[in-house]
């Protein structure tokens, strides 16, 4: 008893400045006992989850499922515990430009797993190479500690998808299903990146001991052999080719079935080279608009492409939505998915939650703020597919293309309030075809490098 006092009392003899003094916390304690209401309040909260007592009443009315512009309909796919939004969004848009072009074909349906193989490989060698580009500096370099900390992971963007799908080709998801690890991939990243780290330490090492460059790559080819053999152990090794046969929208057989590789379905299914012909814009009210910007080693490939993308302000995007939309294109596009989000109703809203009424405070700060803070960014991909316009042709709603399942929401999709979509809405990937000329000479600006430590250039995984 004796020590527990002395530890208090220890505890409150602390003087350093900037620490929480008695004086501090009897002030605090005076404040709580001015308001009575907290009280029932807690009752509330300790029983209940906070977004089912923050829920705005006046808010909750139908959902508007009316859209004034909509593309085609298409099947809802589940990343289920996996961070691959990314490629599933890409993989729709691939997969309804292929329906747009061929509407008497049933629709393709693209692996994932299979796509997912050469991404966790790639970015296998893009944290090993890096590693050797930089290992004449320290440990603690902000650069080195950059592949040591994230070696891989789930996240990515569009440029993912173009980089990987044209150099490796794609296959049907018939032909390469997903597996357990596909599905849940947090065991097998954490070994694959433990593993990586390791390895990583050894060649370093390596260029210490100023071993000769071909044997170093040597080495790391040897390295990534380990890495292929737990791919091929947890998503199955990638077929070479297989039998496939279109069908149309009866499911009968287009003709004899044939054989393709990998890649000849890609050139079958998407029939060009993806990169070159798009664009991807980004709302960042933090820095000039109008100007283009690259994030330094934001690639999935070594001998990719970082994302590059263009700063515009929100009309502007919307302009560049809807041109696509009225043409019957989805896209790919990433939001702040968490924020304001009904779960239940597959809704997202800024008027859903009143959370500062709930704790007697404010929520104050606009979306520049957000960012710079860490408060909000770009954390989920999805497929932009339906804009409803008021008579004077200006966004009252949006809808969205999910990927957590055909059940959730509404019917596997989201609904968005414009107002939503200003706040909590950050990239857009536009066929140039959509683009002005103006718009398109600055995206071919010589652009500003950027860090990916920025709050806001983390990958779209959830």
């Amino acid at each position: 008893m004796i020590a527990v006092l002395l530890c208090a009392g220890m505890a409150f003899a602390q003087t350093k400045e900037g620490g929480i003094t008695t004086q501090m916390l009897e002030q605090m304690q005076r404040q709580q006992a001015l308001q009575p209401a907290n009280r029932a309040i807690f009752n509330a909260i300790a029983s209940n989850a906070i977004d089912d007592l923050a829920k705005n009443f006046q808010n909750q009315g139908p959902v508007d499922t009316h859209f004034s512009t909509e593309t085609p309909k298409q099947s809802i796919h589940d990343q289920k515990s996996s961070g691959r939004c990314w490629m599933f969004s890409g993989l729709n848009v691939l997969r309804a430009n292929f329906a747009k072009q061929h509407e008497d074909t049933l629709a393709v349906e693209f692996s994932h797993d299979y796509l997912f193989f050469y991404d966790q490989l790639e970015k296998s060698n893009l944290m090993l190479q890096g590693v050797i580009d930089n290992a004449a500096k320290p440990i603690d370099d902000p650069r080195v500690q950059f592949f040591f900390k994230n070696p891989i992971g789930d996240g990515g963007t569009f440029c993912g998808v173009s980089d990987l799908a044209e150099k490796y080709g794609l296959v049907p998801k018939s032909v390469v299903p997903e597996t357990f690890s596909a599905e849940n991939t947090s065991r097998m990243a954490r070994l694959i990146s433990s593993k990586l780290r390791e390895f990583g330490l050894e060649l370093r090492q390596m260029v210490a001991d100023k071993r000769k460059s071909v044997d170093i790559q040597k080495r790391k080819t040897e390295m990534l052999s380990t890495v292929y053999n737990m791919l091929c152990l947890t998503l199955g090794e990638p077929v070479k080719q297989f039998t496939y046969a279109f069908t149309d929208k009866d499911g009968k057989a287009k003709g004899e079935s044939r054989t393709y590789t990998p890649r000849e379905f890609y050139d079958a299914t998407v029939g060009k080279q993806l990169n070159g012909t798009f664009i991807m814009v980004m709302n960042d009210p933090r820095r000039p608009y109008h100007k283009t910007y690259e994030v330094e080693l934001d690639r999935h490939t070594y001998d990719g492409h970082n994302w590059k993308y263009l700063n515009l302000p929100m009309d502007e995007i919307e302009e560049l939505a809807i041109a696509s939309l009225k043409d019957g294109r989805k896209m790919y596009s990433s939001y702040d998915v968490g924020k304001q989000l009904d779960r239940k109703r597959g809704y997202m809203d800024t008027e859903n939650y009143d959370y500062a009424t709930l704790f007697s405070t404010s929520f104050n700060m606009d979306k520049a703020q957000r960012i710079s803070t860490f408060d909000s960014g770009s954390t989920h991909a999805m497929t932009l597919s339906a804009v409803d316009l008021d008579a004077n042709g200006q966004a009252r709603k949006w809808k969205v293309e999910n990927s957590w399942g055909p059940t959730y929401g509404q019917a596997g999709c989201l609904i968005m309030t414009d107002r939503w979509f200003r706040e909590y809405m950050f990239r857009l990937v536009v066929d140039k075809q959509y683009v002005s000329d103006t718009l398109l000479k600055e995206y071919e600006q010589k652009p500003l490098m950027v860090m990916p430590e920025d709050p806001l250039f983390q990958m779209d995984e959830d």
